[in-house]
Parts: structure tokens; C-alpha cells; sequence
């Protein structure tokens, strides 16, 4: 098995956008990668055409699959549970099972067709579990008041002194070529009250050509408090600031830079009358030229 070919299928894995892990596996979206993309026979190499000739390739790369969906927050459903669970390092049981705090259950997740199964009994083992259920509490209201729709929960960290609180928003539009996640990873120290994260914006268009925003913003407050609504309050004034600061951007960059790529008017400075276009002759009748 060539060491290339697992590379680039873990490249391809890292890029792959909102909502489209399998699309990117069945090579339907290769424009995003050509960066990352190997030519064989010149034509764009995809992890599907790899795995024809190599089909254990998948199995090879599954360490790439695992960062991809804990880093992604990917939320999957549990049989006979109406909440999605969360996919995160911080509620890894290892062996590729995770627990969930609200359902108290753990299970098994495949990370390359993102399902989750073998759900089995887990009570959470936290000297913070009263106030990780206060959170949760918190951090549902939240999400129900900010996002049409989201994954969230509070975990321990490994050494059971701060708490990760995460939250992911999807928003998938196919039929109209976008796809869009925001991400939110705190960590809470109770021992300090100050709270550190960062916020993720991943949105992608791709009717005819690919746009794609990729951007982090990181979040520090010194002093949040210790009661749950508190350390909610700060986080929805964080957030809040960072969508009014990238409203503001797309402003600027469709007023400024965007407007800039093109040209207001041609050369001679006059608005072209399109419905004549056929007649003029140019250099002659064009608006603005001159006759000879």
C-alpha cells in the first residue's frame, strides 16, 4: 500500500466541508482539493478512484477520520433517542466509543460512515457533576435561542479539574450549493472562574465554482463567574460579538474589495447600451470612441 495515496486521502479527509465527509468519499466534490489533489493519467485523483484499486485504503486512513469528525464536533443519532450526540476528544472513551452526558449512555461511532452503535449504560464520574448539569441546563437555552439548530454538552476534562463546554450549529442547503457549521469550544476552570476557547465558522458555496469561509476566532475571559447562567451569559455576549464582527465584514468586503474586481465602467467611462450592442461598430459608434 503506497504511503502517497493514504497522505492523500488524509488530505482530502482534513478539507473536507460542512456536511460533505461523504460526498468528498464517493468523489463527487473534487474541486475543493485541488491544492491537495494528485494527477494520475491527468486526471484529478479522488478517494473513491483510489480505493478501486486499494479498498483496505479506507481502513489505513481511519486516524485521519477520527481527527476530522472529533475536531468537527460531528453529531450523530443514538437508536431510540431523538437528541444527536456529540463527537469530540473530550468524550472519548478510546477504542472508538464515546459517551454522552444527557442520555447517560455510551456507544460505538464508525468513523468513516459517521453511525453510531452498541449503546450501552454510562454514568458520568465528575466531582463537577452538579454543575455540569447546570450547564447543560444553561447551554440548552442558549442554543435553542441562538441557533435554528445544535449539538451541544459539558464535559470533564481528562483530569476532571475543568469542564469543556461544546456546541455545534449545522445548516446544510444542498439544493441551493451551501453548507455551513459554527463551532464553539470553552474550557471552564472552576478554580479560577475564567473561561478560554475559540469560535469556528466553516460555510461553503459551490454553484458554479467553490467559495469557502474558514475562520477561528479565539474567545479569553478572565473572570465569568461560578454559577452556570453566568458563565452562559458571557459565552452568548462572546458569540454575539463575533457574528456582528463578521456581519460587518462581509459589509466591508461587499462594498470594498468585492466592487474592486471589477471594473464600475468601461474604459470610455460611459454605461454600455446593451440592447444596441449588435449595431455599434467599434471604434466608431461605440459609446465614447472616436470616428476615424
Amino acid at each position: 500500500m503506497s504511503n502517497q495515496n493514504i497522505a492523500a486521502v488524509s488530505a482530502f479527509v482534513k478539507g473536507a466541508p460542512p456536511g460533505e465527509l461523504s460526498d468528498v468519499i464517493a468523489g463527487t466534490t473534487l474541486k475543493d482539493y485541488i491544492a491537495n489533489t494528485l494527477l494520475i493519467q491527468n486526471r484529478l485523483l479522488d478517494i473513491k478512484a483510489l480505493t478501486i484499486e486499494e479498498p483496505q485504503l479506507l481502513q489505513s486512513a481511519q486516524p485521519a477520520f477520527e481527527k476530522y469528525n472529533e475536531e468537527q464536533l460531528t453529531a450523530a443519532k443514538l437508536t431510540g433517542n431523538s437528541q444527536s450526540v456529540l463527537i469530540s476528544p473530550y468524550n472519548s472513551l478510546g477504542n472508538g466509543r464515546y459517551y454522552d452526558v444527557e442520555s447517560k449512555s455510551s456507544f460505538a461511532f464508525d468513523h468513516t460512515t459517521q453511525k453510531a452503535s452498541a449503546v450501552e449504560s454510562h454514568n458520568l464520574d465528575s466531582q463537577h457533576i452538579l454543575l455540569v448539569t447546570s450547564l447543560m441546563k444553561s447551554l440548552s437555552s442558549h442554543g435553542k435561542e441562538h441557533y435554528p439548530a445544535s449539538t451541544y454538552s459539558v464535559f470533564p476534562t481528562s483530569s476532571d479539574s475543568k469542564l469543556a463546554l461544546v456546541l455545534v450549529a449545522n445548516k446544510y442547503s444542498p439544493s441551493n450549493f451551501w453548507n455551513g457549521r459554527w463551532r464553539s469550544i470553552y474550557i471552564y476552570d472552576p478554580s479560577s472562574s475564567t473561561l478560554t476557547g475559540t469560535i469556528h465558522v466553516d460555510v461553503h458555496y459551490y454553484e458554479d465554482g467553490n467559495v469557502r469561509l474558514s475562520t477561528t476566532k479565539p474567545v479569553n475571559i478572565s473572570s465569568v463567574g461560578s454559577e452556570a447562567r453566568d458563565i452562559i451569559r458571557q459565552i452568548a455576549t462572546a458569540e454575539k460579538k463575533y457574528q456582528e464582527e463578521l456581519n460587518r465584514g462581509f459589509n466591508s468586503l461587499s462594498e470594498g474589495a468585492f466592487k474592486g474586481l471589477r471594473r464600475q465602467l468601461p474604459v470610455t467611462r460611459q454605461k454600455v447600451e446593451w440592447e444596441k450592442i449588435s449595431s455599434y461598430r467599434i471604434g466608431q459608434e461605440f459609446p465614447g470612441g472616436r470616428a476615424r
